[in-house]
């Protein structure tokens, strides 16, 4: 579990460290040898600074490599500390130049981007969008410095340099997980330098963090003690037979012992065939209280939602499960959309046990904002405010409990296909059928959709791998973390 923190969180525990703590200078120089130690260095590198303290890093990283690498200045300004350490390189002959567009980076083995820091705003121009094209267009190992320069530290978000590795200096910033990040960086790697966070901080997960979870099975048990789960969807107009077969399928393979699969009655001969070892139960259209009742006697988690489509009385019926049943329920898709045209004060009401798996415009519908102001703070306040668990899909999800919030980066391009929504609910459901509802639980579930992306994509490809191919590896994904 590592932390995360914003970069106003950064600059304020690097402040009170200087003052409390450790020199500036010193931490520069830690920051500098950090990213000395991270990185095996061959061949000739050549390290581009900017003006500031991201700078200064980099000149310390020059003086420990001496005539191996040659230093490029995009101006002729340092801050305090960085001319100090400037200074010592070319006492010590470091070579240097200033950028011009006759620059090259031809014959260089790496190239270091010490550019920007995590402090950079807004968009990049003049020179130093010239040297950043530059950096990406060359065929050297680029290793950035914080950040990948021209990237926002708050949201990922910008026109940067792309790094093959990004050493992260005293904690990683947020701007490093969400959104282009896993784009712009391909190994990311954080080297603490002493630097105490005094303020809100943020946690990504990796497999080692979901030991113990899942709890051990034992031989003298059954089907029964793996929970009975059901999951609502489709409708006539998106009856998508084989993805509701595999969002049941994921269901299993996350572990619970009986999955059934609600459907509207008018489209149940169309999936039977594709179920195996899930059972059906036809629903009738509209509410009906009995039949609910009966489709949900037993269930210890229900997800609600996929291929739903709208219908006069789904408020009506989520209306009832919020007020009747108290079981975990995972609202996704067209329950998403049904619910925030309710009265969400419901959601502080309900006996359940509720998890939200909005995407960035279903939760802008949620909570009433516009989609260029849906954040992971706006989810954990909203998951504060109404009791429930957001998780905010992304290329980083972020799963909120309003008092923690966790990050789980896995995933892959070939998992922007028809489905792996679905798969994720299903997975989630699975879980939430012997396990209680935990914030925790909740990120294992992300995690295990993510990771059974990813090897999917290793099989097939970006291109071709469809929500099926990631349900064939979710067992491939638990054994990774459980050791099977």
């Amino acid at each position: 579990m590592q932390e995360v923190v914003s970069v106003k969180v950064m600059r304020e525990s690097d402040e009170a460290t200087i003052k409390n703590k450790i020199p500036s200078l010193e931490l520069m120089q830690r920051a500098g040898e950090a990213v000395f130690k991270s990185y095996t260095w061959q061949g000739k590198t050549a390290i581009v600074c900017g003006g500031g303290n991201n700078a200064g890093d980099g000149y310390v990283l020059a003086a420990l490599l001496g005539d191996r690498c040659r230093l490029f200045l995009l101006c002729d300004k340092f801050s305090p500390d960085g001319k100090i350490c400037f200074d010592k390189c070319v006492k010590s002959g470091v070579q240097y130049s200033f950028i011009d567009e006759s620059t090259t980076f031809d014959g260089f083995d790496t190239i270091v981007d010490c550019i920007f820091g995590t402090g950079f705003y807004g968009e990049v121009t003049g020179m130093a969008k010239w040297v950043i094209d530059k950096i990406n267009q060359s065929n050297a190992y680029v290793i950035s410095v914080d950040i990948p320069s021209g990237l926002n530290g708050d949201t990922g978000l910008g026109n940067s340099v792309i790094s093959d590795m990004t050493v992260s200096i005293g904690t990683i910033k947020t701007g490093l997980v969400l959104n282009e990040a896993k784009d712009k960086i391909k190994k990311l790697v954080n080297c603490p330098i002493g630097i105490d966070i005094t303020g809100e901080r943020y946690y990504l997960l990796d497999k080692e963090d979901f030991l113990g979870v899942i709890p051990q099975r034992k031989n003298f048990s059954h089907k029964g003690t793996y929970g009975y789960t059901a999951l609502w969807g489709g409708c006539e107009e998106y009856s998508g037979a084989v993805k509701l077969a595999n969002m049941s399928l994921s269901s299993l393979k996350a572990g619970c012992g009986v999955n059934k699969l609600i459907v509207n009655e008018s489209i149940a001969q169309a999936i039977a065939p594709y179920l195996l070892e899930s059972t059906l139960f036809k629903m009738p259209h509209g509410f009906n209280k009995e039949k609910i009742d009966e489709a949900l006697c037993g269930v210890k988690c229900l997800a609600i939602g996929m291929g739903w489509g709208k219908g006069e009385e789904h408020e009506k019926i989520l209306s009832y499960i919020l007020e009747n049943y108290a079981i975990n329920l995972v609202i996704d898709a067209d329950a998403l959309n049904t619910l925030s045209a309710m009265d969400l004060d419901i959601l502080k009401r309900t006996k359940c046990s509720v998890c939200l798996t909005p995407h960035v415009k279903e939760f802008s519908r949620l909570a009433k904002i516009g989609t260029d102001a849906v954040s992971f703070k706006k989810a954990s306040s909203f998951a504060e405010e109404y009791g429930v668990i957001v998780l905010l899909k992304g290329t980083a999800t972020s799963v909120c409990n309003g008092s923690d919030i966790f990050f789980v980066q896995k995933g892959s391009q070939g998992m922007a296909t028809a489905g792996s929504g679905d798969v994720l609910s299903g997975i989630l459901c699975g879980l939430l059928g012997y396990m209680p509802m935990s914030i925790k639980t909740v990120a294992l579930g992300a995690y295990i959709a993510g990771r059974a992306g990813e090897i999917a994509q290793s099989e097939t490809n970006a291109v071709s791998m469809t929500s099926s191919d990631t349900v064939k590896n979710i067992g491939k994904a638990i054994g990774e973390i459980y050791g099977y």
